[in-house]
């Protein structure tokens, strides 16, 4: 057995708590051994984390990795022009290889900010899981599946895409990659196509994950086409599920929201991208009220325009109280436990907290900053005032990805070099 022993920090304890500790992991199994005093002994590898808060890897609950070659190309329009304007033409000139340079642009970005987990929709999705196993995160990965503007045979093909994604992807990279069946949106996806491949999905036994209710145009089409509000006509279609989790949430009303915590189905909340896109502000604290598991995700670095989920929680606490008009509303405890274990129940991924014999997916946070000090309260400063770069060390599954803020897992300067060259060029063959 190799051990590895965290030592001299502080650590976020299931409850929210905080107590001083070391945390002993088993490398082999990528397993946490124990929690408690003076653990480093005879070990084999050691971190340092004194002065730190030593957390569980944050989880993203909703993302479209390679989409960080589209950082600030396309940016203050609302989502229809955005995505029909800019998004999917360049989209359509992707190759494999950027979605593959993409992705790992994306996921160093997420190492460096102590996000050891994550769900994607995208394409290409094989070039997406080969970035994954190197960088070694988790992920639970599907292929965006839009049937919109494609006539039929294009539109079952792209669907049984989604499907054999699904299920030759699950398990790979030592199992740290799982998988889901994922149409785009209620919207995007015609009926029939969710009628017939939606079961096909639950036969192979991988949840279902969309976009839901994410601006006022996505709900009124569904509303006067079908006379039913977009959940339960997904819940018609066989999409509402303990297992399955949406993404966005924002125009949700008091029956979906009923409807969402009676069947157990979670939603993943993506404040930046909502206000960015002016899409509206998720009624969360109305979801948390009602039972409902909350996560909370990026969406992509296209909409955001970063995949820190340091910075996600920060807008999802304030937006909540906005939202909610109280300035209770979302507070602190709530969004720490919404970027670790909420998202990761949400995804279905056994990870997001700290305890023995859990994963041992971790983010260390240098606490010997100006903006974290005084230390009143830990759990306060995560959710309010720290930020990427406070992030020292990640570990995912037990292997040091980030040691002092030098990645090991990734080469960053070819990563960043080599997406810059990929995106110019994508960005180039898109406008010629």
């Amino acid at each position: 057995m190799t051990t590895l022993a965290i030592t001299g920090g502080q650590v976020l304890l299931p409850d929210i708590t905080v107590a001083r500790a070391d945390v002993l992991i088993d490398q082999d199994d990528g397993e946490i051994l124990e929690i408690g005093d003076d653990l480093a002994g005879d070990v084999d590898e050691t971190l340092d984390a004194s002065d730190s808060l030593v957390t569980p890897g944050f989880v993203n609950g909703h993302c479209h990795v390679a989409m960080t070659l589209l950082r600030g190309y396309a940016d203050d329009k609302s989502l229809d022009a955005w995505l029909q304007e800019d998004i999917w033409p360049t989209e359509a000139e992707l190759t494999p290889e950027d979605v593959n340079l993409g992705a790992k642009l994306g996921l160093l970005e997420m190492i460096k900010s102590g996000t050891t987990a994550f769900a994607d929709m995208y394409f290409m999705v094989p070039q997406i899981a080969d970035a994954v196993e190197e960088a070694g995160l988790r992920a639970r990965l599907g292929h965006g599946i839009v049937t919109v503007a494609s006539d039929d045979e294009e539109a079952r093909a792209d669907a049984r895409e989604g499907l054999e994604v699904a299920r030759e992807l699950d398990g790979r990279a030592d199992g740290r990659i799982s998988t889901a069946f994922m149409p785009h949106s209620l919207t995007t996806v015609g009926a029939e196509y969710l009628d017939e491949f939606v079961p096909q999905a639950r036969e192979i036994g991988v949840p279902i994950h969309y976009h839901a209710n994410e601006t006022a145009n996505e709900v009124a089409p569904i509303v006067e086409e079908r006379g039913v509000r977009p959940m339960a006509y997904a819940a018609e279609r066989g999409m509402v599920e303990p297992e399955d989790f949406i993404a966005h949430g924002v125009h949700l009303d008091e029956s979906e929201i009923a409807l969402l915590a009676e069947a157990g189905t979670s939603v993943i909340h993506c404040p930046a991208s909502n206000m960015k896109l002016a899409s509206g502000m998720a009624p969360v604290q109305r979801m948390l009220d009602a039972g409902v598991t909350v996560g909370i995700g990026t969406d992509g670095a296209a909409s955001n325009n970063d995949l820190s989920m340091l910075d996600e929680a920060r807008d999802a606490a304030m937006i909540g109280k906005i939202a909610g008009e109280d300035a209770s509303a979302v507070p602190a405890e709530a969004v720490v436990e919404m970027m670790t274990q909420g998202s990761a129940d949400a995804i279905g991924l056994d990870t997001g907290y700290l305890e023995e014999g859990a994963p041992a997916d971790l983010a260390v946070i240098d606490l010997e900053q100006a903006h974290l000090t005084p230390r009143h309260d830990l759990v306060s400063h995560l959710a309010y005032a720290a930020a990427a770069a406070d992030v020292r060390h990640t570990v995912c599954d037990g292997q040091v990805l980030m040691r002092d803020r030098e990645v090991l897992s990734l080469d960053a300067d070819a990563v960043r070099t080599q997406a810059s060259e990929a995106a110019e060029a994508l960005v180039a063959r898109a406008e010629e």
